[in-house]
């Protein structure tokens, strides 16, 4: 098994956690993992995006050129990683921000109004845990609980009271992803 994933947004949604939080649940796996951030220019507000690879066997780089799912949340992001994504992998688009879907019609596409239920739950702060939950249900590239028990060795001391809203966002993205 191994997969290349991107997570691409602007500052401020979460991207870096994403990537961070998927690296070590699956370390604390057991696999072999990567993670390589990106920031652009302005950080909060500008564009960002990370780079996992999660594999059973060793990982020679952390460079994705061609994910194997990649999960956009914005329009930019779309319209920059739309076309990486590889025959047969998986685009996971935040469908509160990206109103034009993808236009490929040889990858999975899973739309999710993730900003909207994260409203809804009280903080659109956790709309990229509403993500992480849909790819692991689209997925099952781990367990949904080993990505919970991540969250206190990623989340700083001064937001741990956010790790409950985390959960149930991540259980609400899983549930919401096996539609």
């Amino acid at each position: 098994m191994r997969e290349r994933i991107v997570f691409a947004g602007f500052g401020g949604q979460g991207i870096m956690l994403m990537g961070k939080a998927l690296s070590y649940a699956a370390m604390k796996e057991g696999l072999f993992v990567t993670w390589m951030p990106s920031y652009g220019a302005e950080v909060r507000g500008g564009t960002a995006h990370s780079m996992v690879v999660i594999s059973d066997k060793e990982i020679a780089s952390p460079l994705v050129r061609e994910p194997s799912i990649c999960i956009v949340m914005n329009k930019p992001s779309l319209m920059k990683f739309e076309n990486k994504v590889k025959e047969k992998g998986i685009l996971i688009i935040n469908k509160s921000l990206v109103e034009d879907g993808a236009k490929r019609g040889d990858i999975e596409i899973l739309e999710i109004p993730a900003t909207d239920m994260a409203a809804k739950l009280g903080s659109q702060r956790i709309g990229n845990m509403i993500m992480l939950g849909a790819l692991l249900s689209k997925k099952g590239i781990l367990p949904v609980e080993a990505l919970i028990d991540s969250l206190k060795d990623v989340i700083p001391e001064s937001r741990r009271s956010m790790i409950p809203l985390n959960e149930k966002a991540i259980r609400e993205g899983y549930e919401y992803g096996s539609r």
